[in-house]
């Protein structure tokens, strides 16, 4: 099938596209355990990015799963899956000219790297939002961690499945010790330079 697909090259292009927006377009990636925070950073810092007239989309995991990857559940294979998809997507979004924010537990190192060949290096902003275990069992905003102890859930991450933290994140966020607001100023410093448009 790859054989017969031609990829056709259109007049407006991505450089056009963050010239008119004013900014430079990449992938902020947040990772993290179930609870962790991940979304609800994401969302503050689009709320700042905006403010600055900065153009965003979030992409989020249980969103994302009510739609495009419904159709995949929890086992590692899927979760590789999900994550593929989702940087191709991130991708079109960053040829779009935004600034993609993404919130996924994406709990293997191997997956996240496959996302930074997708987008690039230079396109890619890892951002670990560290929080333990036990904070985010105590949290259990979405239920899941009862679930999981109790045996309805397989497969959780960090109880029945692995997370491989990152080992050199752009950005690391500690929830325990760290306010949402401290967070988001963090990382608005680390992607400062990164929104500049290179000819500005």
């Amino acid at each position: 099938m790859a054989k017969n697909i031609t990829s056709h090259h259109f007049q407006i292009s991505r450089q056009n596209r963050e010239e008119k927006n004013g900014h430079r377009s990449f992938l902020v990636w947040f990772t993290g355990l179930s609870g962790s925070g991940k979304s609800t950073i994401a969302n503050a810092l689009e709320l700042a990015l905006n403010e600055k007239n900065i153009k965003t989309y979030i992409l989020d995991g249980d969103n994302v799963r009510g739609g495009l990857n419904k159709d995949l559940g929890f086992a590692p294979k899927d979760r590789s899956e999900n994550i593929r998809r989702i940087a191709e997507v991130s991708n079109l979004m960053i040829d779009a000219g935004l600034v993609v924010l993404s919130a996924f537990v994406s709990p293997y190192k191997k997956d996240r790297e496959a996302i930074r060949t997708v987008v690039k290096d230079a396109n890619f902003v890892e951002i670990f939002v560290n929080t333990s275990l036990q904070e985010c069992e105590r949290r259990d905003v979405k239920g899941l961690y009862k679930k999981a102890r109790a045996g309805e859930i397989k497969n959780m991450t960090g109880v029945s499945a692995p997370y491989e933290a990152p080992d050199q994140p752009d950005v690391e966020v500690k929830t325990e010790t760290e306010t949402i607001e401290q967070a988001v100023n963090k990382i608005m410093k680390a992607i400062a330079n990164k929104l500049k448009l290179q000819n500005v």
